[in-house]
C-alpha cells in the first residue's frame, strides 16, 4: 500500500508530548466548558457505536481519556469498575477524578505510544481526541493492537485533514490532522482486520467537511489473533523525559496555541451559517 503520510517537515507545533502537556495544563481549566460544548454527547454516542460495547463486564481502556468525557459515554454500556482512563496530563485526569460517575474507574498517567498494560489485556480500546498529539501515530495504533485481546476491538476518534486551504494552513501549524486513508493505513499495517471508518460530526455541520475538526471520524478494527502487532518499529520519535530547548519550546507552544484559535472559530462560523442558509442549500 502506498503511504499517504505527509512530510514530517510540517510544523505541527503541538504534535509533541511536551507541548501537548503544557497546552492541556492551561486548557484543562476550561476544557469541559469549551471543547466538549462542541464534542457533544450525541456525537460521542455516534462515534462509539462501531466499538460494540455490548456487555457490562467488558474490560475497556480509554487512552488519552483526559477529563473523562468519552468515558462518560462508555459507562452507559460498561461498568465503571472495568474501565481504565489513561492520559499523560495529570491536570486533565484531575478533572476526571472529580466526576462522581467515574469514581470506580481506574485513573492513571501513561503514554499512548508505550502503554502500561500487558499484551492481550483489554476487550476494547478507545482513544478520542488524542491521536492529534502523537509524534508517531503508527506506534500508537500498534500499541492499541498489542493490548487488545483476540477478537477485541480498537477505536480511534479524531479529526480529518481539511480541504479548505486556510484550514489546512492552520491545521499544519497546530497538530496532526490525519487523512482518512492514513487512519485506515495505520490500522491495517498494525495488523487489524475488518477496519471501518465512520464520519462523525454535529447535525448543524450539514455535511460540510472542508473546514476541518468538529471531530471528523471514528475508525475501528478487530484484532484477529493474540500477540504483538506484526509491524516492526524502531525507537520512539520523542521521549517526554528528554529536556527541550526552552526558547524553542516557548515559540512552538505560542504559535501552536494561536493556530488552535482558528478551530474555535470554525464551529461558531458553521453554526451561524446553518441558521442563515436555507436547509436545502449547501453550506
Amino acid at each position: 500500500m502506498k503511504t499517504s503520510t505527509r512530510p514530517n517537515s510540517k510544523p505541527r507545533f503541538i504534535q509533541h508530548k511536551q507541548e501537548a502537556y503544557w497546552y492541556y495544563r492551561f486548557l484543562s481549566i476550561l476544557y469541559d466548558r469549551i471543547i466538549n460544548s462542541c464534542w457533544t454527547a450525541d456525537m460521542r454516542e455516534d462515534a462509539l457505536e462501531p466499538l460494540d460495547l455490548c456487555r457490562r463486564d467488558l474490560t475497556v481502556v480509554d487512552v488519552g481519556g483526559g477529563t473523562g468525557f468519552t468515558t462518560m459515554g462508555i459507562i452507559e454500556h460498561v461498568d465503571a469498575k472495568n474501565i481504565i482512563i489513561l492520559d499523560q496530563s495529570p491536570h486533565q485526569l484531575a478533572k476526571a477524578k472529580e466526576k462522581e460517575p467515574l469514581k470506580e474507574c481506574k485513573i492513571m498517567e501513561g503514554d499512548a505510544e508505550d502503554l502500561p498494560f500487558p499484551t492481550d489485556y483489554a476487550d476494547r480500546y478507545v482513544s478520542a481526541g488524542s491521536i492529534e498529539y502523537w509524534p508517531d501515530p503508527q506506534r500508537g495504533v500498534a500499541e492499541a493492537y498489542r493490548v487488545v485481546k483476540e477478537g477485541g476491538k480498537a477505536c480511534i476518534i479524531g479529526p480529518v485533514y481539511p480541504k479548505l486551504w486556510l484550514s489546512r494552513f492552520f491545521a499544519d501549524m497546530w497538530m496532526l490532522f490525519p487523512k482518512e486513508e492514513e487512519y485506515i493505513e495505520w490500522f491495517t499495517k498494525a495488523g487489524f482486520v475488518d477496519v471501518k471508518l465512520k464520519r462523525v460530526g454535529p447535525k448543524w455541520y450539514r455535511g460540510a467537511r472542508r473546514f476541518g475538526l468538529i471531530i471528523g471520524c471514528s475508525v475501528t478494527g478487530v484484532k484477529p489473533v493474540n500477540g504483538l502487532s506484526p509491524l516492526q518499529l524502531g525507537p520512539k520519535v520523542e521521549d517526554v523525559k528528554n529536556s527541550v530547548n526552552s526558547i524553542s519550546f516557548l515559540i512552538r507552544f505560542i504559535m501552536g496555541s494561536t493556530a488552535s484559535a482558528y478551530f474555535v472559530l470554525v464551529p461558531l462560523y458553521m453554526w451561524i451559517k446553518d441558521k442563515i442558509v436555507q436547509k436545502d442549500q449547501p453550506i
